[in-house]
């Protein structure tokens, strides 16, 4: 069997003998072709069709990936913004901490230095104002906020070491002065013999008085000048019974011709503190307190250490 193929008018037609192997060959590799090509385009106009549908597939599926990458993003964030806000709120609180403890200390710094009541309020914030400079230009706020907070710290941390260092020769100094005698024994009363050379009011020779002698009413309370430890209670001769305290630094004060003693030996007593009553006991003409002030084992005028406890106008 022959297939006879005309390619176009007037040309030489074809013959193809089908009985041959090679021409069955041939056509069964262009139907082959033709099945491919089929196939291809089958295939090409089925992508082409459903490519709308999968192409947003593929699209969703990146903003997917994309949005649960951001997620994540904002999770670290918020976490770290969390952990950030914890470590400011604890840097906020240690603040608050060391300006209480501040106030505190300047609260007794103001009662340890005798200042006026209102000179200086710690419960408020200090007044502030100041005229506008029109001129002035216009700056952007500092947003470190850890390292403000970081160099308030360490300038609180400053004031209080300075403050501290303050208190404590305050302290020290206000110790001293509770410790140096000062002031009256004898509240109600006026001196009626000072100290040095005199007349001696019972045998009328000449003697050196060593304190000063503080007349007052029998009972009236004796009261210590310093703060100190009572080191004596009893008779001595002349002086009737006696009180000593020790107040350190070198300073002993005596009262003695007391009608009665009342502070015992080793108490330890506070400027003001009773620790007799005035009598006449020993060589005396009438009720009072014979006062003296020793230091360093000699006994000096008194009349100096008086004269530190009493107000002037």
């Amino acid at each position: 069997m022959n297939i006879i193929i005309v390619a176009k008018p007037g040309a030489r037609p074809t013959c193809i003998n089908l009985r041959c192997w090679r021409a069955r060959l041939q056509i069964g590799a262009a139907v082959a072709c033709c099945a491919i090509g089929c196939a291809a385009i089958g295939f090409a106009a089925a992508l082409f069709i459903s490519n709308p549908s999968e192409r947003a597939l593929h699209v969703v599926q990146a903003l997917s990936g994309e949005i649960a990458g951001q997620r994540q993003t904002v999770d670290k964030l918020e976490s770290s913004s969390r952990r950030d806000l914890d470590a400011l709120a604890l840097q906020l609180g240690m603040l608050q901490a060391q300006a209480m403890r501040l106030n505190a200390l300047g609260q007794r710094l103001t009662q340890i230095g005798k200042l006026d009541d209102g000179e200086f309020n710690f419960d408020e914030a200090p007044a502030l104002g100041g005229a506008e400079d029109p001129g002035a230009a216009s700056h952007a706020l500092n947003f470190d906020v850890a390292g403000n907070i970081a160099a308030l710290r360490s300038q609180f941390a400053s004031e209080e070491t300075q403050l501290g260092v303050l208190e404590k020769l305050l302290l020290d100094r206000k110790l001293d002065n509770a410790l140096l005698p000062s002031g009256y024994p004898v509240e109600s009363s006026y001196i009626g013999s000072g100290f040095g050379s005199r007349t001696d009011p019972i045998n009328g020779f000449g003697e050196y008085h060593t304190g000063i002698d503080f007349d007052a009413p029998a009972g009236s309370s004796i009261t210590a000048v310093a703060d100190g430890v009572v080191t004596f209670n009893g008779d001595r001769p002349g002086y009737g019974n006696v009180i000593e305290i020790d107040h350190g630094n070198g300073y002993m004060t005596r009262y003695a011709h007391n009608s009665k003693n009342l502070a015992q030996v080793g108490q330890r007593v506070h400027v003001g503190d009773v620790v007799a009553k005035v009598g006449s006991t020993g060589r005396a003409t009438g009720p009072h307190c014979h006062f003296e002030v020793w230091l360093h084992g000699r006994a000096v005028n008194p009349l100096t250490y008086v004269n530190r406890g009493v107000k002037r106008t």
